[in-house]
């Protein structure tokens, strides 16, 4: 027989799966939860723990238990592919493309891209998903010139090993982040609510030989990503 604090910590898991709680929700209160599952205080704060950790759970000092985040993490290490990073987390990635249209370039993706007026980019929205949960709504451009030999599917879905079999040699990438909020728009794309906290990121791509070929305005859930260095 299982005893009672892992038949309650296979309880509020099953309720976290089954989307009774969401990714951070805040528990009730331990009392409350002890009443609940009519049991002492100590059994219950057994099973909180054991939950706490396996990660399924976070404890905020001062503030309560909350449904932990389960974020991708990106170590920021150079010119990678969101597909690449969401399979390093053991993850399944996914995308909705939502829009793909061919455009003169604007005056910033001029400047980014290092193009002419002249120049036309591929102008492509996308959803990007880990396991079926929205992560990031992405804007990239990028120049035509690269890519007119290259099918629509090539592009949108496995664009960077697409570019290496055409013979072209990635190379470094330059990336800012900055902290915003949700525009209604962006929201309903992410399932979170507007002013929800985004991680905003733009980054520019090289190839080996120094040219930009790809510029990109992601913006990421705040509780579903994060990003890291290392220094030595």
């Amino acid at each position: 027989m299982l005893p009672a604090y892992i038949k309650i910590h296979d309880a509020i898991k099953k309720d976290i799966d089954e989307g009774v709680w969401l990714i951070g929700d805040r528990l009730p209160s331990e009392r409350d939860l002890a009443d609940h599952f009519e049991v002492s205080r100590m059994t219950l704060r057994q099973a909180v723990t054991l939950l706490v950790e396996e990660g399924i759970l976070e404890r905020r000092v001062g503030s309560g238990t909350y449904v932990a985040s389960h974020r991708v993490r990106d170590k920021m290490r150079g010119t990678t592919s969101f597909t690449e990073i969401v399979h390093s987390q053991g993850k399944t990635p996914s995308s909705k493309l939502i829009s793909y249209q061919r455009q003169l370039a604007s005056d910033t993706e001029i400047k980014e891209l290092q193009l002419e007026p002249s120049d036309y980019v591929i102008r492509m929205e996308r959803i990007r998903y880990a396991d079926n949960i929205p992560l990031v709504f992405e804007v990239a451009s990028i120049p035509e010139k690269f890519i007119k030999d290259m099918k629509r599917d090539e592009i949108t879905e496995h664009f960077f090993k697409t570019l290496v079999s055409h013979g072209f040699e990635i190379g470094k990438s330059r990336q800012t982040i900055y902290a915003k909020t949700a525009s209604e728009r962006v929201a309903s794309y992410l399932s979170v609510s507007r002013g929800h906290a985004i991680l905003a990121l733009t980054q520019v791509s090289y190839f080996s030989n120094g040219n930009p070929f790809e510029y990109v305005r992601s913006q990421y859930v705040g509780d579903r990503f994060e990003f890291y260095l290392e220094n030595n």
